[in-house]
């Protein structure tokens, strides 16, 4: 059997691989990728779009930096072998991402390293590969350098990693503003970047904190569990696989009424809290995959305060058939085995939250206000209680009224706004019914319901039993307390 080397026609490879499907916030999200496993503490991202050398964009960290044999190795497509294995704190896969994801985005990648006092310089120019028609990696000597965007930045450092993104043509394709369009593409990228690296950002027990700054503005962790008032509903599942661990967290989310409108932008962003619920899938503590059942489930709006934390070492990316961009994951069977025992009970303890909005259940149906009614062809209806301690004091207190009265509750509960209601409640928009009362006004309003009765001992009794009924059941401290000062009944 004869052999001959036959490499691929590099233009065309080269120019083949742009169109992975690199979005621009997972392209840079790959470098830093690079820079974290470099034990990174800060990396910097800069933009400029009116700079003499052109628009650019760069990412600079202050890792352990390369020697010029790793530099050469590091900028060879394929520098690793993907079955190899890795360091566990390795966040790479298929020794692409720095090639792949840089030239979907531009046609010059310009990487400068620095180690042991000396900066070194590599680079893929597409066009010159095309023009001489071969794998041609060019080495950047002192001269070349100076003048590059973030060298004297890379100069001052004893050691790091710069790499620049010039000629962006793939950024400005159908834009007549080029200046401004980078700016708005850069906007969703510290959205991105906030929430797939999060837990760095963080710093939490056993990671080390990472600095991420995009034109030197510190980009904040974007928590989707909302630690410290979420709820975790049951304890960590850990799952056994090939001797590897990969450990299950579910949590509910607080009732939207309870959260702030920065806190909703950033569990949910624009597309809401609804399409946000599911799995949150974590390689190494960095989010690869969020917001998804697996179609173990459909998302429905009572499962939308449900997500699932999934932790996953790097020795298990076989089994989850991690693509090259780190942006898509499809569990093994022995995983989705035991995601399917508990996701019925992580969704039910979101429809718990949502239907009862955080608020304490009453279980006696005399003192809801309104009543839900299941009718004989399985339809719903809500109806308004009329033997509500206080429709019934309204009706004793105006006997010739009771049938006006009467009707106006039909005509309430008959004319209900419920695809309005519908509507916001989808679009996760803070209803300020659900708002909670200030103590000073929930007396007022308990103070206002017991005007008008003469008997002490039917305001007690009355008083005992609004105790019970929204919204009052929610402040029996603060009505005990004013109780004993005289101010009730």
């Amino acid at each position: 059997m004869k052999v001959t080397e036959h490499p691929p026609y590099a233009p065309a490879l080269m120019e083949s691989t742009r169109a992975i499907g690199y979005s621009l916030e997972a392209a840079i999200s790959d470098i830093i990728d690079n820079s974290i496993s470099a034990f990174a503490k800060i990396v910097c991202v800069d933009y400029f779009p009116t700079h003499d050398l052109g628009p650019y964009i760069s990412i600079l960290d202050d890792g352990t930096g390369m020697s010029e044999d790793h530099l050469q190795e590091a900028m060879r497509y394929g520098c690793q072998n993907p079955n190899d294995v890795r360091d566990p704190n390795d966040l790479g896969r298929y020794g692409l991402g720095l090639k792949t994801a840089s030239l979907s985005q531009c046609r010059n990648l310009i990487v400068l390293t620095k180690q042991n006092g000396i900066i070194y310089g590599r680079s893929w120019d597409l066009d010159y590969v095309k023009e001489h028609n071969s794998w041609a990696l060019l080495i950047l000597e002192h001269e070349d350098m100076i003048s590059l965007p973030g060298y004297e930045k890379l100069e001052k450092m004893e050691h790091g990693t710069l790499v620049l993104w010039q000629n962006l043509d793939k950024l400005f394709i159908g834009e007549s503003d080029p200046k401004n369009a980078l700016g708005k593409k850069m906007s969703p990228v510290r959205e991105h970047l906030a929430l797939v690296f999060h837990r760095y950002l963080t710093g939490e027990p056993g990671l080390k904190k990472v600095e991420l700054l995009i034109n030197n503005r510190q980009v904040e962790p974007a928590n989707p569990f909302l630690s410290g008032k979420n709820t975790q509903l049951m304890d960590e599942e850990v799952i056994d696989i090939h001797g590897e661990k990969v450990i299950i967290k579910p949590f509910i989310l607080p009732h939207i009424s309870k959260l702030t409108k920065n806190e909703i932008d950033m569990l949910g962003g624009k597309d809401g809290l609804r399409r946000q619920q599911g799995f949150y899938v974590y390689r190494n503590k960095r989010l690869l995959v969020w917001g998804t059942w697996f179609r173990l489930m459909r998302k429905g709006d009572l499962s939308k305060l449900a997500r699932v934390q999934v932790d996953i070492p790097n020795s298990l990316d076989d089994l989850w058939t991690l693509d090259v961009k780190k942006s898509t994951a499809i569990p093994p069977e022995e995983v989705r085995k035991n995601l399917s025992l508990i996701i019925n009970k992580i969704t039910d303890g979101s429809k718990r939250t949502w239907t009862y909005r955080g608020k304490k259940e009453i279980r006696d149906p005399e003192n809801k206000l309104w009543n839900r009614m299941i009718l004989r062809d399985k339809g719903i209806s809500y109806e308004i209680n009329t033997a509500h301690p206080l429709i019934e004091e309204l009706f004793s207190s105006c006997p010739n009224k009771k049938r006006l009265l009467q009707s106006l509750f039909l005509q309430l509960q008959g004319n209900l706004p419920l695809n309005q209601l519908y509507v916001d409640l989808t679009n996760d928009e803070k209803i300020a019914n659900e708002s909670s009362i200030s103590e000073e006004n929930i007396l007022k309003l308990l103070i206002s319901s017991l005007e008008g009765i003469d008997s002490l001992k039917k305001r007690e009794e009355l008083l005992e039993i609004l105790k019970k009924t929204e919204p009052f059941c929610e402040y029996i401290e603060v009505i005990d307390k004013a109780v004993e000062r005289g101010e009730l009944p």
